[in-house]
């Protein structure tokens, strides 16, 4: 479809008033007025009404055929965030109904994702995205018709703006497009990106293919000829189109493998579409009796279809004017799973039994969320996605001539986790084509591998987590430990920890180690530094992560202590001879009486502005800060060794403007249901709240405990966070600090 940003409200209700589809069209019409009304007054970067985009949007969703709701959806995806002093989701959703206003909030929490930013919050914008698609797979078609809107009318953009876009739907937005099959989408994309990332070479292989179509037209035809009146003869219902290789396609090949215009041999292709598979078998033979093949160019994606649904027979024949040319044969069906992927399928199936097929093709989002849950390190979520969605693939048959479809360099340890976890937990070995081979081998399309596996197997090696691949396997192997293996993985971890304490060149006891991980262990979330060390031991979380916070810590506490700096160990006597007056804290924390100390925040009670707090003078930290109220301060007060230890404080007056954050600790009693722990991630986003750590635990038969850890501004800024998430269903209680 070409752009046309200047589609109305009422030519898209033509347009979909002819397309002989079943719509609500009033519903639609009344969207369509309704997105119309709220952005009245806004304009685009063009000139251009703003609604020509929701509208234009909403047309490129017709034309994959999606439904009412879709439609709907797509004229109100900006609705909320740009115009939220006019509407919000209660009030779409009481226009428009629960399904359409859902389709919306997904939409809304996708929010722009900077690919130039590898951080946190790129991972974080990658999971929103996941977790949208997870929900409802709509959700992500009408994103890719936003972008494709988008893209097609950047032009009117400054150049940096132009690059941005561009570089984020070129490894966002087009490997996901990839992903999901569907190739119109993501062709269009693609060229349009490269005409914004490299111009001139776009450009020039525009012109080459302008040329050589146009030296070529003859020979095109000819061919045309020679096939439909073969097909004809053999009675065979057929729609045969050619076609010329998109610019992205050769761009990729000449610039990323190194070759010239010569050396393309698919710049041609032919598509033969036809009625039934035994057909697609039957044309393809004809093919090769009236052509040469091309040897090693032969694939047959009927029997051995892509993972994202693809089916076609390519092959590659010489004609007879010695021109190398494709041909793709395909049926119907398989020809609008090829242009629109899982698009299709949703739109021609329905039924539980296609629902069920529909949610096991999209089982790589769920194993992409499971791998984000079991990791703490961002930069191993940033891979695996790049592994899961933005790879080649390599097809590998099992001895029974099942077809597993791998990431390319995938390891056999990888298809033996991809066939099942007990098969990878219980390997011995694997053979490929019947040879016996080492376990670090990556088996390549077409080969026959068998996982041998023993009963008396002890487990994976902890080797294997540098050896595999996927980010499927590296999690179930990860389990294996965490379940199996606890004593071990904190005997490992403690090593590892010990290796790096040695790198310091300081001496150290075990319990000062013990204690510098346990200090750690709790700012990150773990209750005990056994927990911490048993993370590191089946590598949950990666020693870089947290090595420079030992560091820190072991600097503060284990040298300052050997050394015996002032600082660290203050004295009653040291209070009562300095004369009182009031010394500012890092942490905003004025304690009276004491000059120069160290202030830190318990971490039993973790005060937040607003709170009543008090010190106590530790031996060799300086002053710890508690809530008035924290029942280690009762029991502190009534032992009367330590009562002189206890010394007035109370928090700095902000000056206006400045606002600093501090960490929170959340329970939350929840009813176990799938999702609570995504819709409590969704609502702490939506609120702009930091999430620093969550780990859950069991409670009683049907129930589960969630400890959060979050940034917060002050007691009310908690009170009004505890109040959002006591309205997500499914949450019983609230309370402040970790359930032990």
């Amino acid at each position: 479809m070409a752009a046309n940003t200047c589609f109305t409200v009422e030519q898209l209700m033509e347009k979909l008033s002819n397309s002989g589809r079943k719509y609500d069209l009033e519903k639609i019409k009344m969207a369509g007025e309704y997105a119309k009304s709220l952005h009245e007054g806004q304009f685009r970067v063009s000139g251009e009404p703003y609604i020509s985009h929701p509208v234009a949007v909403a047309e490129i969703v017709s034309d994959l055929g999606l439904d009412t709701n879709s439609i709907c959806a797509a004229l109100l995806h900006d609705t909320v965030e740009d115009c939220s002093d006019k509407t919000d989701l209660k009030e779409i959703e009481s226009k428009f109904g629960a399904e359409t206003a859902m389709l919306v909030d997904g939409l809304t929490k996708m929010v722009t994702l900077n690919i130039e930013d590898k951080e946190e919050a790129h991972i974080e914008n990658l999971r929103k995205m996941l977790l949208a698609m997870s929900k409802d797979i709509r959700v992500i078609f009408i994103k890719l018709c936003d972008r494709l809107h988008n893209m097609r009318t950047l032009a009117v953009k400054a150049d940096p703006k132009r690059r941005k876009t561009a570089l984020e739907t070129m490894y966002v937005y087009a490997p996901l497009a990839h992903r999901l099959g569907m190739q119109k989408i993501k062709q269009e994309l693609e060229n349009l990106c490269i005409s914004y990332l490299d111009p001139i070479g776009y450009a020039e292989i525009k012109q080459y293919i302008d040329d050589k179509y146009g030296q070529s037209v003859g020979f095109i035809e000819n061919v045309r000829g020679i096939v439909d009146k073969k097909l004809r003869e053999n009675n065979i219902h057929f729609e045969l189109a050619g076609r010329i290789k998109s610019v992205y396609s050769i761009y990729r090949k000449m610039f990323n493998q190194g070759k010239s215009f010569d050396e393309i041999y698919d710049f041609y292709a032919m598509r033969i579409i036809v009625d039934t598979e035994l057909e697609c078998y039957t044309a393809l033979g004809l093919i090769h009796e009236m052509f040469k093949s091309v040897p090693g160019r032969f694939k047959d994606y009927i029997s051995t279809p892509k993972p994202n649904m693809y089916r076609s027979l390519h092959t590659t024949v010489i004609g007879r004017d010695g021109i190398p040319f494709e041909v793709q044969i395909r049926t119907w069906e398989m020809h609008h799973i090829a242009e629109y992927g899982i698009c299709a399928h949703w739109k021609y199936k329905s039924g539980e039994k296609s629902k069920a097929d529909i949610d096991n093709k999209l089982e790589w989002i769920s194993r992409l969320i499971e791998t984000e849950s079991n990791t703490t390190d961002p930069d191993e979520f940033l891979e695996a996605i790049k592994t899961d969605i933005f790879h080649d693939e390599t097809f590998v048959f099992t001895p029974k001539g099942d077809v597993i479809a791998l990431p390319l360099g995938s390891t056999v340890i990888d298809f033996a986790y991809a066939i099942h976890s007990g098969v990878g937990n219980s390997m011995i070995g694997a053979k490929i084509n019947g040879m016996i081979v080492p376990i670090e081998r990556a088996p390549v399309t077409g080969d026959i591998v068998e996982i041998l596996t023993s009963s008396s197997s002890k487990g994976p090696s902890r080797d294997w987590l540098n050896i595999v691949k996927t980010s499927e396997a590296r999690t179930k192997i990860r389990s294996w430990f965490k379940r199996e293996k606890r004593a071990e993985n904190i005997v490992a971890g403690k090593a590892m920890v010990d290796a790096e304490f040695k790198r310091w060149s300081h001496g150290y006891t075990e319990s000062q180690r013990n204690d510098v991980v346990a200090a750690v262990g709790q700012r990150i979330g773990y209750m005990s530094a056994d927990d911490l060390y048993n993370t590191l031991g089946y590598g949950g979380i990666a020693l870089s992560k947290v090595a420079g916070k030992f560091k820190d810590e072991f600097e503060r506490t284990v040298m300052v202590e050997g050394e015996g700096e002032q600082a660290a160990d203050i004295t009653v006597e040291q209070v009562k001879t300095v004369a009182p007056k009031n010394i500012k804290s890092n942490g905003g924390i004025i304690v009276d009486g004491l000059e120069g100390c160290l202030v830190k925040f318990a971490r039993c009670c973790n005060p937040l502005p607003g709170d009543s707090v008090i010190g106590f003078i530790t031996r060799g930290h300086g002053v710890s800060v508690h809530k008035s109220d924290c029942p280690n301060v009762r029991l502190g007060k009534e032992n009367p060794e330590n009562a002189d230890r206890w010394v007035e404080a109370y928090w700095e007056e902000k000056k206006s403007g400045t606002v600093d954050l501090y960490e929170a600790q959340i329970s939350i009693y929840v009813f176990d249901r799938m999702g609570i722990i995504a819709d409590i991630s969704v609502a702490l986003s939506d609120m702009k709240v930091q999430l620093l750590q969550i780990n859950t635990s069991k409670y009683g038969s049907e129930g589960a405990i969630v400890n959060l850890k979050i940034s917060c501004k002050n007691v009310d800024h908690y009170h009004s966070i505890v109040s959002k998430l006591k309205s997500i269903e499914g949450v019983n209680d609230i309370t402040r600090g970790y359930a032990q």
